[in-house]
């Protein structure tokens, strides 16, 4: 059954979420396999691996949006396996995966990918309770196609038809499959259960250089670098008392000095700039904040926040209650003290026991976060 049919909101765990990503056979992993919670840390030192797995999860999600295969891997040399050689045709590749659970069930999408000499996908397969579902395969290298088959049980028992190479052939489904049968209702439910969870992650990585400046007041979407940050608190303190008030309070935890208020002034030339409201008259433009202070704002602020808020490209089509939203945080503890960290920690924890959030980040040490807050800590040290 299609997302869109049913009556009553799901409960939270039939919301469409990644609950696992494998890594095949990707930068420095091979026949790796993730669980993904609510709140999940990759834990590890420098050059353990933690990054290449947020990219791993970020290109897949790009990828259900729609993204072609270039854009989402602008240097795919980089995601082949350390150390692999090329075959008799000099091609070299990377293969990567997640698990998406919902109302459908739990539903595998894993994808083969030739990074050299050409970059295209090669194959895919998309599979629920131990049937495939969809499965693509590179047939001619001469042409930039690969042969799709997915399931029908109908007269046929399925159909088969080219797809463009460089695209995900889950997230074109929808557009190709009929519903008729009960089996192409059931391919149509299992892709849209990904390409929900995929479409809705936010890449997160607040760049403290660019959020001192002033915002174009009309700039109301967060940007992945957080460099609007100041227009998007224009904008969300009117909206939502309940959601500011606890972004008011992480800012009198996380930052130095009283906190009163967060808010942004009118410069009076179509921008505007973020300050910090101490009381008594006395205001502080966030460019005189640490970077540490700014990274926690800015990350406050996006747990706090939703897809409306944030430059983020859910299924429109989908009401929002049928979605998470998911934060990758790559270098989540970058530039913040040990207290700021706990703070953030800790409203993660709240947010995403919620049901309408999950963040996955990266961390140098989390054995804390998992006794503290129960946060999965997925550890890549030595």
């Amino acid at each position: 059954m299609s997302l869109l049919a049913r009556g009553a909101p799901p409960a939270p765990q039939d919301r469409p979420s990644v609950t696992e990503l494998r890594l095949s056979a990707f930068a420095a992993h091979r026949g790796a396999g993730f669980p993904l919670g609510p709140l999940t840390l990759f834990a590890g030192p420098s050059g353990s691996g933690k990054s290449s797995a947020l990219k791993a999860y970020e290109g897949l999600a790009r990828l259900g949006g729609g993204a072609a295969l270039d854009e989402v891997f602008s240097d795919p040399s980089a995601c082949v396996p350390d150390r692999a050689r090329p075959d008799a045709q000099r091609r070299r590749g990377f293969r990567i995966g997640c698990t998406v659970t919902g109302g459908v069930g739990p539903v595998r999408l894993d994808l083969a990918v030739q990074a050299e000499p050409e970059l295209r996908i090669v194959g895919e397969r998309l599979t629920c309770d131990g049937h495939t579902l969809l499965e693509t395969a590179l047939r001619d290298p001469g042409r930039r196609v690969v042969q799709a088959a997915w399931h029908t049980a109908g007269a046929t028992a399925v159909t088969r038809a080219p797809l463009p190479d460089d695209l995900l052939g889950t997230a074109l489904l929808p557009l190709r499959v009929a519903g008729k049968t009960e089996g192409q209702r059931l391919v149509i439910a299992a892709a849209e259960q990904v390409v929900v969870a995929l479409r809705s992650v936010f890449s997160c990585d607040p760049q403290p250089a660019r959020m001192r400046g002033p915002a174009q007041a009309t700039a109301d979407r967060l940007l992945t670098g957080c460099d609007n940050l100041a227009a998007v608190l224009w904008r969300t303190r009117s909206e939502c008392g309940i959601r500011h008030a606890l972004l008011v309070a992480a800012a009198r935890a996380g930052c130095a000095g009283p906190v009163v208020d967060v808010l942004s002034e009118d410069l009076g030339n179509g921008t505007v700039r973020a300050v910090l409201d101490r009381g008594d008259g006395l205001r502080t433009p966030v460019d005189r904040l640490g970077d540490g202070e700014l990274r926690y704002l800015a990350l406050a602020l996006v747990l706090l926040t939703g897809p409306r808020v944030l430059a983020v490209d859910p299924v429109a089509e989908v009401p929002e209650a049928y979605q998470t939203l998911t934060v990758l945080a790559d270098g989540l503890d970058r530039s913040l003290d040990p207290r700021q960290l706990r703070e953030l920690t800790a409203l993660a924890e709240r947010m995403c026991g919620r049901g309408h959030i999950r963040l996955a980040g990266a961390v140098g040490d989390g054995t804390w976060a998992a006794r503290e807050h129960g946060a999965a800590v997925v550890d890549l040290g030595p």
